[in-house]
């Protein structure tokens, strides 16, 4: 779908990158290496979402970060077209309203590093039928067709196991009960 809209397969991994999950930033060379691609065509890209005001961007020593500008009048649209492409909207409608009683709903892994790798890291927190989860993610793969991977904690189990998460790894809070 979005390789439809946008021909620059450097813009898509960019806009997975640096917009999926905003708290993400990175550098020219890191995203080239990441993407196997050229320091040029990552550097073009880099330059027009920061000419257009999509990216803020700050130095850091010798290395120049790159950033989403969560303040930009189109970053939202962004963000949700990109969370309809990976399927994850459709995947916190499914599980959220059917599994009972859930508190909160957080991406990981790749996917929250802004990496498109085919493989969903979800954590579930709260009182979740296990059994029932395990059809619904089968369910949801073949509708989004990417693997689904989860972690389910009760409130007390997060409380402890969020404390022991390394700080490279990313949560993206998806949803959360109010």
């Amino acid at each position: 779908m979005l390789e439809t809209l946008i021909s620059s397969k450097t813009r898509i991994k960019l806009l997975l990158r640096l917009f999926l999950n905003p708290g993400n930033s990175a550098h020219l060379r890191g995203l080239a290496d990441d993407f196997g691609e050229s320091t040029n065509s990552v550097r073009m890209e880099l330059n027009r979402f920061e000419d257009s005001g999509m990216l803020l961007s700050e130095s850091r020593g010798n290395k120049k970060l790159y950033r989403a500008n969560e303040k930009h009048p189109l970053f939202g649209a962004i963000n949700n077209i990109l969370l309809k492409y990976v399927g994850i909207d459709r995947i916190v409608e499914i599980i959220i309203d059917r599994l009972g009683n859930m508190e909160k709903a957080y991406l990981t892994g790749d996917y929250a590093k802004g990496k498109d790798s085919g493989v969903l890291d979800l954590i579930l927190v709260g009182e979740v039928n296990k059994s029932y989860l395990a059809r619904l993610t089968e369910k949801a793969e073949n509708l989004i067709g990417k693997k689904i991977r989860y972690l389910v904690y009760t409130s007390e189990e997060w409380d402890a196991a969020r404390n022991n998460l390394s700080e490279d790894e990313p949560l993206l809070l998806l949803w959360e009960k109010h």
